[in-house]
This record gives structure tokens, C-alpha cells and sequence, in this order.
């Protein structure tokens, strides 16, 4: 590349969805045009920010309040933590105290091999460029804990189950965190997690949708790892879907976060689906029944998705207000 090729490129061509490609440039021209992919991801490290804050909330809750506070090695003021005792110390003590440091290191990296590290791995592959894109566009560009933009911090997926606990690598067990409400969650969340795992296996012999599972799959119409669809065995509309949990659980409210992830993933698609199937679906009704008294029937959770067409009542405006007779025409009630 000559340099008036590479102005052009940097001043002009070059589109950022992040730093890395200017990050990854200058590291090869500091460095005669040839660097390791170590070099470089170094280099990228050295402008996180996110790292810092991490590794500081690393120290504030974990090594510094075990030396300043149960070991008492240590003394905090504010932002700066001192070393007890250190300016009674030879240059020769502090070397040897720095060496020996240095070696218990040494032993416990052998030791652990690694392992070490293996939160900040995650002991997983990473999540794909279009998995992760699902997973920012569900969330709307925001943490789905404390509800920050993407334009103020950097959203990192997450599986809500962790890997190491079993969860498993599939968009209803993604969410969207801040790299803060990353680090932080661990120090947060005591749940059993093999419990709640286990917990998705529940099914109960004799429930329409639990063995619609087992003993009637080609009602099936598209599934996921924690959910399914099928078609409404007595339609209120053509293509009237049932979204229903795998687990055997009552109603909406009794479903996790992953569960309810699964199920929007799959009204979306079959919203899609359902569109390329009949253009002449104008719109949709999305709805629950939870409990007898409004209307409940099937008592294991499903989701209601109902195809509108422009005809297909003489007044549709007020939509599920009409589940209560007369309340739907709000405007004739002022």
C-alpha cells in the first residue's frame, strides 16, 4: 500500500463500527508493518475502558476488602489503598517481598493451568455477529438489567444460565448487560442454577400441550429449545397460534426469562412466516388467559396469536377490550 492509498483509506473509505480497524493499523505502523495477533488485541485492550472498570470493582469487592478488611494488610482512604508498615522496609525486603510475590504466581498458574481465567473465557465459543445482533435488536440497544443505551456503555451478550452451570448456547438463553452489570452479576446472583436447569424438564402425563410433546409432534408447526407452536385446534381466524412453553408451568406469569425470550423469538418468526403465507393479514392480536375467570382453560401457559384481516369484524377498534361485552367502543362510554 503506498501512503496516498492509505490516506485515502483512513481519511475517507474507512467505516468504524468500533475502533479496531485504526486500533489494528497503528500497531502495524509502529511496528515496521507486522504484528502478532497478541500485539494487537493488546493494543485494543489498552483503550477498553470497560476492562478498568471491571478489574475495579475486582478490588473494591473482592482483594481489597480481604487485605484491608479480614486480613487487615491493608488500609483504605477514599480511592487509595496503603501497605502498612512499607516505609520501615529495605529496597532489598521490598525485592525479595516483590520476587516472592511473583512466585507464588508462578506456582498457582501451574497449578491451575489456566483455569484461572476461565470467567472471563466463559469456557465458551463466541456468540456469532448475527446471533448478537438478534440479541441487541430484542433489547432495544439497552442493558436488560439497569436499562443503559449502548451509546453510554458497551453491551456484552450474556447467558443467563452460565455456561459452566449448563446453560446452553441458544438465543433464549442470551441477554443483553452492560459490561458492569456483567462483571457485577456473579457477586449477585446465589440462584441453584442446576435446579432451575432441572426445573425445564418438568412435564405432566395427561396435559394437552405437555404431551402434544411426545404423542402428537405433527401439530408442531416450528420450535426452540424451550418452546413450540402449534396451530389452534378451533381457530378464531386462519393460522390462529398457540405459543407454548415445553415446561409444564401455569401462565404467563410463571415464566422465566429465558422462556419468555423463546416464546418472542418465535412470534416473531411466525409473525413473518404468517405474513409470506396470506398477504391479506392486516394485523395481529397477541394475548393470554390467566385463570378461570378470564377465560382460562388449559391449565398450562400458552401465548395467542391471532391473525387480523380488514373485514373480519364489523368494529375492530378497542381489540382485546372486546373480551369484556361493551367495553370495547370506548369512545361511545364517555
Amino acid at each position: 500500500m503506498t501512503y496516498s492509498q492509505l490516506l485515502q483509506f483512513i481519511s475517507k473509505d474507512m467505516t468504524m463500527a468500533h475502533i479496531y480497524q485504526p486500533v489494528m493499523l497503528m500497531e502495524l505502523l509502529k511496528n515496521e508493518g507486522k504484528a502478532s495477533v497478541e500485539e494487537i488485541a493488546q493494543a485494543i485492550l489498552n483503550r477498553d475502558p470497560s476492562q478498568i472498570e471491571y478489574y475495579t470493582q475486582i478490588v473494591k469487592r473482592m482483594v481489597g476488602d480481604v487485605l484491608t478488611n479480614k486480613r487487615k494488610i491493608t488500609t483504605k482512604d477514599k480511592g487509595f489503598y496503603s501497605l502498612a508498615g512499607v516505609e520501615s522496609l529495605t529496597h532489598g525486603e521490598i525485592d525479595e517481598l516483590i520476587s516472592l510475590c511473583e512466585q507464588k504466581i508462578i506456582d498457582y498458574e501451574k497449578k491451575r493451568d489456566g483455569a484461572q481465567w476461565s470467567h472471563r473465557r466463559r469456557g465458551r465459543r463466541a456468540v456469532s455477529g448475527s446471533i448478537r445482533y438478534e440479541v441487541l435488536k430484542r433489547a432495544s440497544g439497552r442493558c436488560e438489567l439497569c436499562g443503559i443505551s449502548n451509546e453510554f456503555k458497551n453491551i456484552e451478550v450474556d447467558h443467563i444460565t452460565p455456561k459452566s452451570l449448563g446453560g446452553k448456547d441458544d438465543i433464549s438463553n442470551y441477554q443483553a448487560l452492560c459490561y458492569t452489570c456483567n462483571a457485577q452479576k456473579n457477586n449477585k446472583d446465589d440462584t441453584d442454577f442446576r435446579k432451575l436447569n432441572a426445573m425445564y424438564e418438568d412435564r405432566l402425563h395427561g396435559c394437552l400441550f405437555c404431551d402434544v410433546q411426545t404423542i402428537d409432534r405433527t401439530r408442531i408447526v416450528e420450535e426452540n429449545e424451550l418452546a413450540f407452536v402449534i396451530r389452534d385446534g378451533f381457530p378464531v381466524t386462519e393460522h390462529h397460534s398457540l405459543f407454548i412453553p415445553k415446561r409444564h408451568v401455569l401462565d404467563y406469569f410463571g415464566l422465566s426469562q429465558p422462556e419468555l425470550n423463546a416464546i418472542h423469538q418465535l412470534l416473531h418468526s411466525q409473525k413473518e412466516l404468517l405474513l409470506k403465507l396470506d398477504p391479506n393479514i392486516d394485523g395481529f392480536n397477541i394475548g393470554m388467559n390467566c385463570g378461570e375467570t378470564a377465560g382460562q382453560s388449559v391449565w398450562h401457559c400458552h401465548v395467542h396469536l391471532i391473525p387480523r384481516r380488514k373485514g373480519d369484524v364489523e368494529y375492530p377498534k378497542g381489540g382485546v377490550r372486546h373480551v369484556i361485552p361493551y367495553k370495547g367502543n370506548y369512545e361511545d362510554l364517555k
